[in-house]
């Protein structure tokens, strides 16, 4: 039984007073029993939240009754358990961390393309693809053709697309035009804002998915889809397929790279505490930390209560 409902959202808007936006919307979501994340800058705001679907919608209502949050959208899902411990609605300089100044994705975004449009775009041999997330999260699932910048952080997506301008990169002119180019990520936000910086950078012919891989999973009939493997995300479904359904991966919780189920069965795996891609960067103290972690999580649960100790997904 799914009781609680998951609502990811963000927007590029225009935000000055953003830090007086922080006290009153804290409230709000812990009046309605709403836990999360919701990141708040000048840019606009980003972050995800759970609780009960009246909670939840209470949380959107609220935003949405500032007119420059009016057409705020957010995406939804179900959950049997609350996928996150606390509430938190913090202050940064970017709601997703580029680092490059004066990019405005709310004037300077590339063309949207809506889910059903994106496999006749695919169709151009002469397109370029780019998977702006992460690289564990390409390692999972990607798009056939997709080009994978192989960045650690999304900060790191403007040096590579420098070096692939170069003379024989895959972004460089040809016959002195620069190619048509097309990204996308998760849910959205680090397309539209990687493609405002490509606009930045001179290419005129940039195009995103309108909603992301989720919105791509969501709509998409899996016989007609582009898209291969599954999608991280960044709460305790760990992943999820087409339709959005719950994934096969879970989550190491010394790293926080997701683990298949192959990535389960090696002698180095041990539940809480490390897995083959950590193992060896972790002492035995550390692992003997984690495994203390381990035995918390495990008592919790055999109370039926939440271990609020462990680290979410992307609670940096």
């Amino acid at each position: 039984m799914h009781d609680f409902l998951t609502a990811a959202l963000y927007k590029f808007v225009e935000l000055p007073d953003f830090a007086g936006l922080q006290a009153p919307l804290l409230a709000c979501c812990e009046a309605h029993g709403v836990k999360g994340t919701l990141l708040l800058a000048s840019e606009g705001i980003n972050g995800t939240i759970a609780g009960t679907h009246d909670g939840v919608h209470a949380v959107l209502s609220f935003l949405r009754n500032d007119p420059r949050l009016a057409t705020l959208e957010h995406k939804e899902a179900h959950a049997a358990h609350m996928p996150f411990y606390r509430m938190k609605v913090r202050l940064k300089k970017e709601i997703v961390t580029l680092g490059v100044p004066d990019v405005h994705p709310a004037l300077m975004a590339g063309e949207y393309v809506k889910p059903q449009d994106w496999n006749q775009l695919l169709a151009d041999p002469n397109l370029v693809l780019v998977d702006t997330r992460n690289d564990y999260e390409v390692a999972i699932g990607t798009f056939n053709g997709a080009i994978n910048p192989a960045t650690h952080s999304f900060s790191e997506l403007p040096g590579w697309v420098e070096k692939e301008m170069a003379e024989g990169g895959r972004l460089a002119p040809v016959d002195g035009k620069k190619p048509r180019v097309a990204m996308f990520c998760t849910g959205g936000i680090r397309c539209e804002k990687s493609t405002a910086f490509m606009r930045a950078k001179g290419f005129d012919e940039v195009y995103h998915l309108e909603g992301g891989i989720l919105k791509y999973l969501e709509t998409m009939p899996q016989a007609q889809s582009q898209w291969q493997g599954e999608c991280f995300v960044f709460d305790e479904r760990v992943s999820v397929g087409h339709g959005l359904n719950p994934g096969d991966f879970t989550l190491c919780r010394s790293c926080r790279d997701p683990l298949s189920a192959e990535d389960r069965q090696s002698p180095l795996y041990e539940l809480g505490v490390s897995c083959a891609h950590c193992h060896a960067r972790t002492t035995e103290e550390q692992k003997q930390g984690y495994r203390e972690r381990q035995r918390q999580v495990e008592l919790a649960a055999a109370r039926q209560q939440s271990h609020i100790g462990v680290r979410q997904p992307g609670s940096d």
